[in-house]
């Protein structure tokens, strides 16, 4: 059973200021999300940037690895 964080305006444009400081599109982030074993679309990333999806723990560990962040960068303020 895989844990959501709930939908959050914060932690969504912290993933979106991540990726666009890595020189990121949404759609190579999910690619790279996916071969991590992430079932992620670009859709779905975008939503997660909106603030109007869950996150699971699963996608935010992932994508904190391949921005390269930690995790009080995502979840922060």
């Amino acid at each position: 059973m895989s844990q959501n964080i709930k939908a959050n305006r914060i932690i969504g444009a912290n993933i979106k200021k991540a990726r666009i400081a890595a020189g990121i599109t949404q759609e190579k982030l999910a690619a790279k999300m996916q071969t991590e074993g992430c079932d992620i679309s670009r859709g779905t990333l975008a939503k997660i940037e909106a603030g109007i999806r869950h996150i699971s723990l699963e996608e935010l560990k992932t994508a904190r690895q391949i921005l390269n962040v930690g995790f009080e960068d995502l979840l922060g303020s």
